[in-house]
C-alpha cells in the first residue's frame, strides 16, 4: 500500500471512529452529564451533524481547560461507567487548581499499544525498569508501570514534584532547584547500584545528570524513554551521541500528557538533522498544528500551535489548545497522519518559559 493509500485509509478510519464516539458521548444512554447538558444548549445537534473529523474542527469550539479545573469530576462519567470508581489524574497545577481527568482503562489501552513500537534489544522483556519522574496524582506513574508489566517487567520509582521545582526556578532559588535535582539523582543512583535495571524512563535533564555521575552502559541500561521538556535538535543530538553513546543505549523520546496519551516518535538522526517528530495514537487522539487565529492547519514544516482532540469512550475532548507550538510534519508510513516536530512551549521564542526539570 502506498503512503497516499495509507493516509486515505487512516483518514477513513478516523472519520468512522469520530461518528462512533459522537454517538457514544451524545446519546442519553451512554453520554456523560457534561456533554448531554452542553448539547441541549446548542443550536445544532452533534448526533446528526458530525459526520467526520473535519466537522469536529469546524463545529466544536475549543475545549476550555477551566472545565477540568472547576467542575466536579462526576459530570464527565459516561452512563455505562456510572457507579464504577475511577482514577483521578492531574496535570499542571504549578499555580492554582490543576486540571483533572478521570479514567478507568484508557492508560492501559494507550500504553499497551505503545509497547508494540519498542524493540526488545533495548527494552528487553522479563527484566526491570526504573522511572525517575512525577508519580503522585499523575497518570504517568500507572502508565509506565503498566508498560513495564506489559513487557513482563517490574518497575522501580523515584518520585519528582515538578510543581515545586518550577516554583523554585520562578523565584530564582536556583541553588534549591539544583539541590532537589541532586536529591532525585542520588535516589536513582542508589537503585542502580543495588538493583538490576535495564530500562529507564526520565526527563532529559535528569538523564544528563545521571550520565554525568554514572556510566549507564556499565550500569546495565539498554534503553531510555525521555520526555517532559523541550528537546531541540542540538540537545537531542547530544543525548543520542554523548549520553547514549551513539545508539549503544536505545533512545526513545516521548511526547504525551494526561489528556492525550502517548505519541510515538519518527526515527531521527543525522539524516534529518536530529529533528524529532511525534505522531499521536490516532484515532484515539488527534494532533493538529494550527494558526489559532484562523483555526486552519499551517503548511507542512511551518510553526503553529498544537491542538489536541481526544476521542475515547472514557473521555471526549475536542480541539484543546495545548500550551505547545510545533512544526507540522507530513504523514509517516507507520503513522499515516500529520505529526508534530520540535515541540516547545507556546511563545518560547518571545518569552522565557519555566520548565524546571520536567
Amino acid at each position: 500500500m502506498s503512503i497516499d493509500e495509507k493516509v486515505k485509509h487512516a483518514a477513513d478510519e478516523l472519520d468512522a471512529h469520530v461518528v462512533e464516539m459522537i454517538k457514544w458521548h451524545f446519546s442519553p444512554d451512554t453520554g456523560s452529564p457534561f456533554w448531554l447538558d452542553w448539547a441541549k444548549e446548542q443550536s445544532w445537534d452533534p448526533l446528526n451533524e458530525i459526520k467526520n473529523f473535519d466537522d469536529i474542527c469546524q463545529k466544536f469550539p475549543n475545549f476550555e481547560d477551566e472545565w477540568l479545573r472547576d467542575l466536579p469530576n462526576e459530570v464527565w462519567v459516561p452512563q455505562p461507567y456510572k457507579g464504577k470508581p475511577f482514577n483521578i489524574f492531574e496535570t499542571g497545577g504549578t499555580t492554582g487548581m490543576p486540571k483533572q481527568r478521570i479514567g478507568w482503562d484508557d492508560f492501559r489501552i494507550d500504553y499497551t499499544a505503545f509497547s508494540e513500537t519498542l524493540k526488545d534489544e533495548h527494552f528487553p522483556r522479563d527484566d526491570y525498569w526504573m522511572m525517575v519522574g512525577p508519580t503522585g496524582p499523575r497518570r504517568l506513574r500507572l502508565s509506565i508501570e503498566h508498560l513495564a508489566n506489559e513487557r513482563g517487567c517490574s518497575c522501580y520509582f523515584v518520585d519528582l514534584d515538578p510543581r515545586w521545582v518550577k516554583r523554585l526556578i520562578a523565584s530564582k532559588q536556583f541553588d534549591q532547584a539544583r539541590a532537589y535535582m541532586d536529591h532525585a539523582v542520588d535516589q536513582a543512583l542508589t537503585i542502580l547500584k543495588h538493583r538490576k535495571v535495564s530500562a529507564l524512563f526520565t526527563t532529559p535533564k535528569l538523564l544528563e545528570a545521571l550520565a554525568e555521575r554514572k556510566d549507564l552502559i556499565k550500569a546495565g541500561i539498554k534503553g531510555v524513554f525521555c520526555g517532559g521538556t523541550t528537546m531541540d535538535k542540538q540537545y537531542a543530538r547530544f543525548l543520542v551521541e554523548e549520553v547514549c553513546e551513539g545508539g549503544k543505549i536505545g533512545f526513545v523520546p516521548t511526547y504525551g500528557n494526561t489528556l492525550m496519551g502517548l505519541a510515538r516518535h519518527h526515527p531521527f538522526g543525522e539524516e534529518n538533522d536530529y529533528s524529532i517528530a511525534y505522531y499521536a495514537p490516532q484515532p484515539r487522539a488527534v494532533l493538529r498544528v494550527i494558526n489559532p487565529d484562523t483555526n486552519n492547519t499551517v503548511d507542512y514544516d511551518s510553526w503553529g500551535r498544537v491542538e489536541l482532540t481526544t476521542l475515547t469512550k472514557e473521555f471526549f475532548m475536542p480541539r484543546f489548545l495545548e500550551r505547545d507550538e510545533a512544526l507540522r510534519r507530513k504523514p509517516w508510513s507507520e503513522a499515516p497522519w500529520d505529526g508534530v516536530a520540535e515541540v516547545r512551549p507556546f511563545g518560547a521564542m518571545e518569552k522565557n518559559i519555566v520548565e524546571g526539570v520536567y
